[in-house]
């Protein structure tokens, strides 16, 4: 990878999640420590961020670029992959012979395929194209693909448009596997996908079970547009038990919360 590139895709991370670690960044450029210090370096001196120990954080006065309220899906896919594979393997156990099942634009969502049994009947919807390729990989002959199919959005490979939502009208599948931006107070979910939100809903309103996949991140993050409010999906797998206080949750609501541990798959 060139160094401006990441640069870009650091700075792309640290509008996310406001501070980095060069540990998770060495990983996740397949580069050393030492070439990430180095980087951190050079982008303080240049005034894009200010080194902290093990790390980076954003300056106090730095405002988000433009056109990156919904990061790019080569940025999104490589934020908390560890986490996003645990939820995604404890989410796939939940799938069932002969189902029909909907899978959104998530990257959270792309790592589900890997863990869906070979050996069961299948049928999977998705307007995802970056979902698509990661089945394309190992894909079974008892499962069978079915793409919305629509307008390409190039920034997260999704499909949207009249005839993806003409598409998704016809289904109403057994199980929806969703992700979000962010939960919020008031019990709401926000997305950032706002082309193709029409698509998501109704394939959540058509399902007999909704299931939210968001890592301990998403808890207070807001969206660009609201999605559903927490009555409206079945449950929620995340990887670490959030602090939920702030949603004002009934007992009732917090009971759909599964915790998915790797020890325990």
């Amino acid at each position: 990878m060139h160094v401006e590139e990441r640069y870009k895709k650091i700075m792309m991370l640290l509008h996310a999640d406001k501070k980095i670690e060069i540990r998770e960044l060495a990983h996740s450029f397949q580069v050393s420590r030492e070439t990430i210090r180095r980087d951190l370096k050079t982008m303080e001196i240049q005034g894009r961020l200010i080194r902290v120990h093990g790390g980076a954080m954003l300056p106090e006065n730095a405002s988000q670029p433009p056109g990156t309220s919904e990061l790019p899906v080569n940025i999104r896919a490589i934020i908390n992959v560890a986490e996003k594979k645990i939820i995604c393997k404890y989410a796939a156990k939940q799938i069932q012979n002969e189902d029909t099942i909907f899978i959104d634009n998530s990257t959270t969502c792309i790592y589900l395929y890997q863990y869906i049994p070979k050996d069961i009947q299948v049928t999977i919807l998705t307007n995802s194209v970056s979902f698509l390729v990661e089945c394309a990989k190992d894909l079974s002959s008892n499962h069978t693909i079915v793409f919305l199919g629509g307008i390409l959005k190039s920034s997260n490979l999704s499909a949207y448009g009249t005839l993806a939502l003409q598409n998704a009208k016809q289904y109403f599948p057994c199980k929806a596997f969703i992700s979000c931006t962010g939960i919020v107070s008031d019990a709401q979910i926000t997305d950032s996908g706002i082309q193709e939100i029409d698509v998501k809903k109704t394939l959540m309103e058509n399902s007999q079970e909704v299931f939210l996949l968001a890592d301990h991140t998403k808890f207070a993050p807001v969206g660009q547009i609201h999605l559903c409010n927490f009555a409206d999906i079945d449950h929620l797998i995340t990887d670490t038990k959030p602090d939920i206080s702030y949603l004002r949750l009934s007992k009732e609501l917090i009971e759909k919360i599964i915790v998915a541990q790797e020890e325990c798959l």
